[in-house]
């Protein structure tokens, strides 16, 4: 007989190795307590690699990942899951290292007819004579950022060429392949998406000159607003968009899209985040609480939706 959620042993990966540790932590302890108000039997487990045994241990029904950045949401411990066969949240391997990556990602909501900001990529050498040329070519501004990180680490944006290509090519050394897009001018707009369905549209409204990391996570007085926008078909549009980049991924159970509207309602994708935070300030709970989903429903959703999977396969 199936085991019906509320007999499966969940485990909450959180911690990792990567840049996001921090904001991990958190997620994993706020989905680890969602379940718990949930009537759900969880645990909470910070991995790191002298602690991965838990991923072999057996009386584990549903990993619940709430890992961020490298090794948690690049597809690394998604394959080690799979390999293992085990259910677990989120997108898979394939999904997840596209995702992850802006400039694969990029490609994929291309041939999907999504609207991009136009870019240059860094994936090799270049002369600083050249770069800058380039950078001159493409925007009178410019966003400058890693192409496999998140949380808006490694990101600058540049109104001089110079300066920009300094950035770039620090960004390249750094982090690996960097990439350099067009700056568009415009509302930061955000869907969730819940096993493939938006939630409502949520606009950010940071009082720093752009949504880096301090407004994401410590920043008390970035506004976060929902029916801003009166065009219901705009609305619709950013929904179908955010449903169409989340297919076209090949995406599962959860998903958070990022754009930005333009004044004439063009909705930009900026990328598509496979494991969205579960922070106080993240963004995907706070739009499934718009939509009537307290967190303990989402929480319990999520992990009812990686165990119907596993159950299928």
């Amino acid at each position: 007989m199936t085991k019906q959620i509320n007999d499966l042993k969940i485990a909450v990966l959180c911690g990792g190795v990567g840049s996001e540790r921090g904001v991990s932590l958190h997620s994993g302890e706020n989905i680890y307590n969602a379940l718990c108000r949930g009537k759900m039997n969880a645990i909470l487990h910070d991995l790191k690699p002298d602690a991965m045994g838990i991923l072999d241990d057996t009386s584990i029904d549903v990993f619940f990942l709430a890992l961020h950045g490298r090794f948690g949401e690049d597809g690394q411990l998604q394959s080690i899951l799979e390999q293992k066969k085990s259910a677990f949240t989120g997108s898979g391997s394939k999904a997840s290292q596209t995702a992850f990556d802006k400039i694969a990602a990029k490609k994929v909501f291309a041939a999907a007819g999504l609207p991009l900001a136009k870019q240059v990529v860094l994936n090799g050498s270049v002369s600083s004579k050249a770069l800058a040329e380039q950078l001159k070519r493409l925007s009178s501004k410019v966003v400058v950022k890693p192409a496999c990180e998140g949380s808006s680490v490694g990101v600058e944006i540049h109104t001089d060429p110079q300066k920009a290509t300094k950035a770039a090519i620090r960004c390249r050394q750094q982090f690996g392949n960097c990439m350099v897009e067009e700056f568009i001018t415009g509302r930061e707009m955000t869907v969730g998406l819940l096993e493939g369905k938006a939630l409502p549209v949520l606009e950010i409204r940071p009082k720093a000159k752009f949504y880096d990391y301090q407004a994401k996570y410590e920043d008390d007085t970035t506004e976060y607003l929902f029916d801003t926008i009166s065009d219901a078909a705009v609305v619709k549009r950013l929904q179908q968009d955010a449903e169409k980049a989340f297919a076209a991924l090949g995406c599962r159970h959860l998903s958070r899209a990022d754009f930005i509207l333009t004044e004439d309602n063009t909705p930009y994708i900026l990328e598509l985040n496979t494991l969205p935070g579960f922070t106080s300030h993240s963004l995907l709970p706070m739009a499934a609480k718009k939509a009537g989903i307290p967190p303990e429903e989402l929480c319990r959703r999520i992990a009812e939706a990686a165990w119907r999977d596993k159950v299928r396969s």
